[in-house]
């Protein structure tokens, strides 16, 4: 696809400065600029690039002023903030490319499915009973939509997910390759032998509006109600949320992270990776955690930055660290000190 400064400043709501017929059909870095790609230079650590780039346009602040002469090829189409735009631009292309409809073959469609309109479906994917699909949904290749599954308008789910039965996705989420949403709960009661019975998991997975969920990530169904993720929630690759968990709204989860059962977590939580946080407790709003912590009880402060495992007050913990590094040290000096007081002993006697 190729598109005119004067096209790209319009949807960008900008100023061309140069050649408004100038045509791009690539983005790149603006250290790596070629001709024919777009750039954008938001950062002042890479403004030594603008006046050597080879890019045909770059994107930068209204603000920016040249120091000196720039590339005779290079058009600028000045922003109010040129991170925010280059990253529009990047979702306004990137919807252009994925913008598929139609159905592939071979799809296989429950009698009683409900599709909205302008809808794709991937070839081998299979839609259960009961199924209800929203407008501009887009299903890739080899997913399994169980029965009763709701999804709603203009969410995508991208190659192998697989969603279980009576999961409901919301509108505008995206669900990438490889997810497993609704599987069974970790339930199993000890009996007399020592054996473990498995607890029938019958509830189910809501996903709220615009959720995104990375890669090969898994949120169990529940045992009873529903494991909830809330509102503008971003989950990252490979997190693990067990059943009956709730995640609050616009809070971020990292990869490799893992919430065990009925955990709540607050609204515009964020965790780092490698997190690992217990069963049955609740997290406030706004807590920070580092990664790789240990989180085995409430917090209750909302706000509260947490490292560490168990996870204490980061503060704390790294006074703590810088203390636990000294501990070589103070473990020779204490044995000096053992020799002098035994050398005192022996001259006291």
């Amino acid at each position: 696809m190729e598109f005119s400064a004067k096209q790209i400043a319009d949807i960008l709501e900008g100023k061309v400065e140069g050649s408004e017929d100038v045509v791009v059909n690539n983005l790149s870095k603006i250290e790596e600029g070629k001709p024919g790609s777009l750039t954008f230079l938001a950062n002042p650590k890479y403004i030594e690039f603008v006046y050597t780039t080879q890019a045909s346009i770059a994107i930068v602040n209204d603000d920016f002023a040249p120091s000196q002469a720039l590339p005779s090829t290079l058009t600028l189409i000045k922003v109010k903030d040129a991170y925010q735009s280059f990253a529009k631009l990047l979702e306004f292309y990137n919807h252009l490319k994925n913008d598929k409809t139609g159905t592939e073959d071979p799809v296989y469609i429950n009698d009683d499915v409900q599709l909205g309109k302008e809808i794709y479906l991937g070839a081998f994917s299979y839609l259960g009973k009961g199924v209800k699909i929203g407008d501009k949904v887009k299903i890739y290749p080899n997913t399994y939509i169980g029965d009763d599954v709701i999804i709603g308008e203009g969410s995508v789910i991208y190659p192998g997910c697989k969603i279980y039965a009576d999961s409901q996705i919301g509108k505008n989420c995206i669900i990438h390759a490889g997810v497993v949403i609704g599987a069974d709960g970790f339930g199993f009661a000890p009996n007399q032998e020592n054996e473990y019975n498995k607890v029938a998991q019958i509830g189910n997975v809501i996903v709220e509006d615009f959720v995104e969920i990375g890669a090969n990530t898994c949120i169990d169904r529940a045992t009873l109600g529903s494991t909830v993720i809330r509102k503008g929630t971003k989950l990252d690759n490979l997190i693990q949320i067990a059943h009956n968990c709730e995640i609050g709204e616009n809070t971020v989860i990292a990869a490799q992270t893992g919430v065990a059962g009925s955990t709540k977590i607050g609204n515009r939580v964020m965790i780092g990776g490698q997190v690992g946080i217990t069963g049955h407790i609740e997290i406030a709003d706004d807590v920070k955690m580092a990664a790789q912590s240990g989180v085995a009880s409430s917090i209750k402060n909302e706000g509260t930055i947490v490292q560490g495992s168990p996870a204490i007050e980061a503060g704390k913990f790294q006074r703590s660290y810088v203390a636990f590094r000294k501990l070589p040290d103070l473990m020779l000096k204490l044995r000096e000190l053992e020799k002098e007081i035994l050398s005192l002993k022996k001259e006291l006697k």
